[in-house]
């Protein structure tokens, strides 16, 4: 599986970035809150959410 991270723009006073992430499941716009949770462990959210 590859991944790559693209950015897009990044701020000079702070170093924020804007960029995209490729995964092979496919691209995640960041900055983003990506909650993660190892054998399907996300207790406190639905799949919507």
């Amino acid at each position: 599986m590859s991944i790559r991270f693209e950015i897009i723009k990044e701020c000079k006073k702070t170093k924020a970035r804007l960029g995209k992430l490729y995964t092979s499941h496919g691209i995640i716009d960041t900055p983003v809150f990506m909650p993660v949770g190892t054998q399907a462990t996300v207790k406190a959210m639905t799949p919507r959410e």
